[in-house]
């Protein structure tokens, strides 16, 4: 009996000793099992909470200036084309309807996973697809359907967009039409996401998505902005030619994951309306000129602003396996190819 009522007594305090911690803005830790009893979490869970705060053990909280109101997903699809600048296959030999539908169903299920946030900030996704078979374009809406967020898939208006290409590029060489479709979807993409109400994510429809990938880049853009009190850049891939060469960079802690700063990224990438428009001319020259590399006018704003890539990779780019721009390295791809899957 007398031990019952110390007991009693050791949870009263507890209790009491919470709630003047956190009035004072502190949680405690429980060391014997890594957990919060002021937010019935474990340490190892996500603590942070949208808006209001960032909570990485044992660095402790970080107050959130800079929130995130919503976030409008752009994919660009085009399953018809198998490699946009290269005749070698991709990783697992494939048709490349296989990466678009499975890029989709990755996309997808983020965003099932990471549904009570979804719930709490807008959320939109956007397909612009061009010349993509009727059979993809079911796959498509069989994924889509009956989801919790709005979403529309669109034509690409390639014969409007196209009229802006210059037929010669930075090297002296004719545009492909495969390279024209594609630089016409980045224009149609940014059109769009000119009038997005915050955070726009563009992607290609050859990256695989692990499940926490797109609640940890909405968790870290919050933390980072308010930290570094400017607007940036995210890339969620580890690209391998990263590794090239060593650089200096910078390393910070996300929500649950490391993160360097680079220069150089492909055109997946996230970031805000505020930066679409600061950016946007030069942004559109994307879907103008073929510069050498394409992606110069990206790297051009990274010498400016700040661009951050996960360590590891949070998405992965199902591309050829010898390609430095492909994969990222110490991955299990069969795993992520797997779990992509959609069954019909």
């Amino acid at each position: 009996m007398k031990q019952l009522e110390i007991k009693k007594k050791n949870s009263f305090l507890k209790k009491f000793l919470i709630k003047i911690n956190r009035f004072f803005g502190f949680e405690i830790v429980d060391q014997s099992n890594y957990s919060l009893s002021s937010l019935d979490k474990y340490g190892y869970e996500n603590l942070s909470k949208i808006g209001d705060r960032s909570i990485t053990l044992p660095l402790g909280e970080y107050k959130i200036t800079r929130k995130v109101n919503s976030l409008h997903i752009i994919l660009r699809s085009c399953a018809s084309v198998k490699m946009l600048s290269q005749s070698k296959d991709r990783i697992f030999s494939k048709e490349k309807y296989e990466y678009s539908i499975r890029t989709l169903n990755s996309i997808v299920k983020c965003l099932n996973y990471s549904k009570i946030l979804f719930n709490k900030i807008d959320l939109k996704l956007t397909i612009i697809d061009h010349d993509s078979n009727i059979e993809v374009i079911k796959n498509y809406k069989k994924i889509l359907d009956n989801q919790f967020f709005d979403f529309e898939i669109k034509e690409l208006n390639y014969d409007k967009y196209k009229l802006n290409i210059k037929n010669i590029n930075e090297d002296n060489k004719s545009v492909s039409e495969n390279q024209k479709s594609n630089m016409s979807n980045i224009g149609q993409s940014l059109d769009i996401a000119f009038d997005s109400n915050d955070l726009v994510y563009f992607v290609e429809d050859d990256y695989l998505h692990k499940l926490n990938s797109i609640e940890e880049m909405i968790y870290t853009y919050e933390k980072f902005s308010s930290l570094l009190n400017d607007e940036l850049f995210i890339c969620p891939t580890d690209y391998p030619y990263l590794y090239t060469n060593p650089t200096n960079t910078n390393i910070l802690i996300g929500n649950s994951s490391h993160w360097r700063r680079v220069d150089q990224t492909l055109c997946t990438f996230l970031t805000s309306k505020k930066m679409i428009q600061k950016y946007f001319n030069l942004l559109k020259t994307m879907s103008t000129v073929e510069h050498l590399p394409f992606e110069k006018p990206l790297h051009d704003i990274y010498k400016k602003e700040f661009c951050f890539s996960p360590i590891p990779s949070l998405a992965i780019h199902f591309t050829n396996i010898n390609s430095i721009y492909g994969v990222s390295p110490n991955e299990n791809l069969n795993k992520l190819w797997n779990e992509s899957e959609f069954v019909k």
